[in-house]
């Protein structure tokens, strides 16, 4: 399963993050020789042994810093596939005000170029005859 760059961010991210608060995993996240590229093949390879198809974020981010934190360490070859991350993305009350007013424009510019692609069409003359008995 080829790494999407959402998916080497986020292990990444967290990975950074996790650094920045424990000093022990910052000296194992520092090693020489280990890549975030590798940390993913490594997760991906782990992944596709267990045969399993979901793994809860606490999994896998323990399958990264087991990458980190053991010195040997069998990566694996990359593999093909799909990688699908579900991500809760924050809105601010800015982006969340903008993005409102976006979906108002369209609806308004949806109706307009509805209205006048039913053009008035000219009347129709209808000549009624009457018949006449005289």
């Amino acid at each position: 399963m080829k790494a999407s760059d959402t998916f080497k961010e986020t292990i990444k991210a967290y990975l950074d993050n996790r650094a920045s608060n424990d000093e022990l995993f910052a000296k194992a996240y520092s090693k020489e020789g280990k890549t975030i590229e590798d940390c993913v093949t490594y997760i991906l390879n782990t992944v596709q042994k267990s045969g399993c198809n979901g793994f809860a974020d606490e999994e896998i981010y323990g399958m990264a810093v087991h990458y980190y934190d053991e010195d040997k360490i069998e990566v694996g070859k990359p593999t093909s596939g799909r990688v699908i991350v579900n991500h809760i993305v924050e809105l601010t009350e800015e982006e969340k005000s903008l993005a409102k007013q976006k979906a108002i424009d369209e609806i308004v510019a949806e109706e307009r170029k509805r209205i006048t692609s039913k053009s008035i069409k000219p009347a129709i003359k209808l000549e009624v005859q009457h018949a006449s008995l005289f």
